[in-house]
């Protein structure tokens, strides 16, 4: 897979990138990561790249000239069938999460773009991206910190880049649940037990036992998610529900 970024401060991705799963990932050329100087596409000898709002207020606009150039000129060095999603990251878009994640990993191409100051000239929202992705309800000073952030989330999605696949399929917001709770050794630390369960060798009730946890937290910390997940007979047994009896015709009709 291949992201590219458009930045003023390509600098800014220069560490992050060089550690954990992203460093494994380009190292092992499965993911590649291309920063670009948004500065490098601008026509003055000055590099502007932003200026006064039409209609006054305080603070600067991004420019559209300077995106537009460089994602034209990302697509036209990009291999076919270049970039179909192009992606701001802005307060107004989507919020982001792990359905989104797994729609832009399924990509041979994302460019990235970062806004700054006041914002980003509404003709490259308009007419330049595919996509506004908001990481939440809060502001940053621009674009970078929630570019990494998307990096991270669809590198690790990207056949491969994970050494254990099944690590993907039981993680956080997948089936709209979050994850069990994980214990590791000592069995006991400062009087606090790992449950029983876990270290009784029987993988059927570890496994029973981890979905009820993963029903019990989203119901408590994240009922929105909850509401969206669809019980199985086994949750509602779980959880001590009874599975709802369908009705016969006859009672169904019967006064």
């Amino acid at each position: 897979m291949r992201i590219d970024v458009v930045t003023i401060f390509p600098q800014m991705f220069a560490s992050p990138l060089e550690y954990g799963t992203l460093r494994r990932a380009r190292d092992a050329g499965l993911v590649e990561i291309l920063c670009h100087d948004l500065r490098d596409y601008t026509t003055d000898r000055h590099r502007v790249v932003d200026d006064t709002p039409y209609g006054g207020g305080p603070g600067m606009v991004m420019k559209p000239e300077p995106f537009f150039h460089a994602v034209e000129a990302i697509v036209a060095t990009s291999p076919p069938p270049g970039p179909e999603r192009i992606v701001i990251t802005s307060p107004r878009g989507r919020p982001f999460d792990q359905a989104i994640a797994r729609e832009l990993a399924a990509q041979p191409q994302i460019v990235l773009l970062c806004g700054r100051y006041e914002g980003v000239d509404e003709r490259v929202h308009e007419h330049l991206v595919t996509d506004e992705i908001s990481l939440g309800d809060f502001v940053l000073s621009g674009g970078e910190l929630a570019a990494l952030c998307i990096i991270d989330a669809v590198a690790r999605l990207v056949p491969g880049v994970v050494g254990k696949e099944a690590s993907l399929a039981e993680e956080s917001f997948n089936e709209a649940l979050l994850e069990y709770p994980q214990y590791t050794r000592p069995a006991n630390f400062r009087g606090w037990e790992v449950p029983a369960v876990l270290l009784s060798g029987n993988h059927e009730e570890v496994r029973r036992w981890r979905r009820l946890q993963s029903l019990l937290l989203t119901m408590a910390r994240r009922p929105d998610l909850f509401r969206q997940h669809p019980l199985t007979d086994e949750d509602r047994e779980l959880l001590g529900w009874q599975a709802p009896r369908r009705r016969s015709r006859r009672s169904a009709t019967s006064p």
